[in-house]
C-alpha cells in the first residue's frame, strides 16, 4: 500500500531538521519526499525519523526602509549603553519591521524590534511606538539574552524570534522554518555589513600614503559580535 498526501509542507525530523516537500509518499518503512513537481526530485527518509508534520509558514517579505537619522541615532546610543554593535541592532529592525515604527504582527509584536506586549511591559517600554522607547528596551533585551546564551548570537536571535523556552526545550535552534529563516537573514545581513567594512578599511589603507599613520581599526563597542559570525550549525533559508 502507498498513501499519497498532496500539500506544501514541511517534514520535522528528529535530529531537528526540517525538509520543506511538495507531495509525500509512505511505503512500508519509508516516507519520500517530493521537493518539487519534478518526480526525480525527491528524499527518502525513514519513516520512524519523521517526528511530525507542520503547515508551513509563509514570513512575508519585508520591504525595509532607510532608517531615519532619528533612528539611527536611537539605535547608536541604545548600541552604545548595552555594548552591542548598532549594526546587529539595525540588523534585527531590517528583519523584524523593516524600519517601521508602526509595524504591527499577527501575533501582536510591536513597532522596530517587535516587542510582545508582556515582554515590552517587562522592559518598562510604556508604549511600544515610540521609537526610542521601542528601540532602548529591544536592544536591552537582546543583550540580555547574548548573555544568558554566553554571546552565542544564534541562540540568541532564536530566543527572540521563538522564546527562550523554545530554545531550551530543543536545546538550540527550534525547528522552525520561520525562526531558522529568521536567524541566517539576519546573520547574512550583519556578516555583509562586516565584509564591506573591512573591504573598505583595506581600500583605505591601500590609498594611504607610504609612511601615513596605520588605518584607524573598526570601533570595538563590542568586539565579540564585530567580526562575521559563523553560522555552521545555522540552517540557512
Amino acid at each position: 500500500m502507498v498513501a499519497t498526501a498532496w500539500s506544501s509542507d514541511l517534514a520535522i525530523l528528529r535530529n531537528g531538521f526540517t525538509i520543506r516537500y511538495e507531495r509525500r509518499e509512505v511505503s512500508n518503512s519509508m516516507t519520500r519526499l517530493y521537493t518539487s513537481d519534478n518526480a526525480g526530485s525527491y528524499i527518502d527518509v525513514p519513516t520512524t525519523e519523521i517526528q511530525r508534520f507542520e503547515k508551513e509558514q509563509i514570513v512575508p517579505r519585508i520591504v525595509a526602509t532607510p532608517p531615519s537619522q532619528g533612528v539611527s541615532d536611537f539605535v547608536n546610543s541604545a548600541s552604545d549603553h548595552y555594548r552591542l554593535d548598532p549594526d546587529l541592532v539595525n540588523s534585527v529592525i531590517h528583519a523584524e519591521s523593516g524600519f517601521n515604527a508602526h509595524a504591527v504582527s499577527r501575533k501582536g509584536a510591536q513597532g522596530l524590534m517587535q516587542l510582545m506586549p508582556q515582554t515590552a511591559s517587562q522592559l518598562g517600554v510604556s508604549n511600544v511606538f515610540d521609537p526610542q522607547s521601542n528601540v532602548e528596551g529591544g536592544t536591552r533585551y537582546l543583550r540580555e539574552l547574548l548573555e544568558r546564551y554566553n554571546f552565542d548570537l544564534v541562540k540568541a536571535l532564536a530566543a527572540y524570534n521563538a522564546g527562550p523556552r523554545r530554545v531550551e526545550q530543543y536545546r538550540g535552534v527550534p525547528p522552525y522554518y520561520e525562526t531558522r529563516a529568521y536567524v541566517a537573514r539576519i546573520i547574512r545581513d550583519f556578516n555583509r555589513k562586516k565584509l564591506a567594512q573591512r573591504a573598505a578599511a583595506r581600500q583605505a589603507q591601500a590609498h594611504k600614503p607610504v609612511g601615513s599613520q596605520q588605518a584607524a581599526t573598526l570601533p570595538q563597542r563590542a568586539a565579540k559580535l564585530k567580526t562575521p559570525v559563523s553560522a555552521s550549525n545555522q540552517q540557512s533559508e
